[in-house]
């Protein structure tokens, strides 16, 4: 046999032994795992729903596992802060993310991101959202968003809406609605919802977008007035408001969502383990009742689906910030 075959046949043999050695480790780390606990980031305070979500959903991994779910609060540069934690650990499938909408936002927010929140990751689902919605003062006169557009057109920048702040979802949603709409609208910023939702009740400003847990009361009690959803579909917990989708603004869509990386290396036989587990854990009526109040709907796709859908939310996010001209590092 010529040499060079020789050494051919011999350098396969070895190279097909190697990647069965691989396949075989790792489906024996996958059968073993996990067997410690796990650590899960998130970029926001105690107390909210991504919060929340990462605690009840911990919880199951551990009643499932035996293994504890410590989550980590990082907030910080806009989430930035607890995503780059997680894209610089490694790929074992013991540190995850809770990711939200921020994440989609901030490559086109910030000029310079460590990390590439598209590549740097597997997407494991999106467990999880919750819808926005538009409001008005009740003495501004319009009762849905047609009006609203006519009224803004007739008025060009008088009318103000405010947000959560500057480069914030909220402040996003009122940039893509003026966007679509072609008109001009002056937006306020305020240091969360509280102080932007009194000023709005007071009729300090005429037009809110926010979140519809923190908003929805004041519409029951008559103080605002809901024009429309800004999801894709109404919400369960307010079902008689139509979304922007169905009153002419085609694939319009915010809100906020919920979901769960891992970094990007982590291997597919954890990751299915990891995607089975949380699809099992937020069916379950007890999470899905915990939830109710935050106006969750919940999702549970695949990796696939949900890095597409997060290819579309960055191209999305990209034109309402050039649009707004909002930067967050100047």
């Amino acid at each position: 046999m010529p040499w060079a075959i020789y050494k051919h046949l011999q350098f396969s043999a070895f190279a097909g032994a190697a990647i069965a050695a691989c396949m075989s480790a790792s489906a024996q780390t996958a059968a073993n795992y996990p067997n410690r606990p796990m650590r899960w980031m998130v970029g926001y305070t105690p107390g909210g729903m991504a919060d929340m979500l990462a605690r009840a959903v911990g919880a199951k991994f551990n009643e499932t596992w035996g293994h504890a779910v410590i989550v980590e609060n990082r907030p910080g540069g806009a989430t930035n802060i607890a995503t780059e934690m997680v894209a610089r650990s490694a790929p074992d499938g013991y540190t995850l993310l809770l990711s939200t909408v921020a994440n989609v936002i901030n490559p086109s927010l910030y000029s310079k991101m460590p990390f590439d929140f598209q590549k740097d990751f597997v997407h494991v689902t999106n467990m999880a959202s919750t819808p926005g919605i538009l409001v008005v003062h009740p003495s501004v006169p319009v009762k849905n968003a047609k009006d609203l557009v006519a009224l803004a057109k007739a008025r060009p920048g008088q009318l103000r809406h405010g947000s959560t702040g500057i480069g914030s979802p909220h402040h996003l949603a009122g940039e893509l609605f003026k966007y679509m709409a072609g008109v001009k609208m002056i937006h306020v910023p305020y240091k969360g919802a509280t102080p932007a939702i009194t000023d709005v009740v007071a009729g300090h400003i005429e037009i809110y977008f926010g979140a519809m847990v923190s908003t929805i009361p004041q519409v029951k009690n008559g103080r605002l007035r809901a024009l429309a959803m800004t999801s894709a579909k109404r919400s369960s917990a307010a079902p008689d408001i139509p979304t922007l989708q169905e009153q002419g603004f085609r694939d319009f869509e915010t809100g906020s969502w919920f979901g769960l990386q891992v970094p990007a290396a982590t291997p597919r036989d954890i990751v299915a383990k990891l995607h089975a587990e949380t699809i099992r854990a937020i069916g379950l009526p007890e999470i899905r009742k915990r939830m109710q109040p935050e106006g969750a709907e919940f999702i549970g796709d695949t990796p696939e689906q949900f890095a597409a859908y997060i290819r579309v939310e960055i191209e999305k996010w990209g034109r309402a910030v050039k649009a707004s001209g909002a930067r967050a590092d100047g």
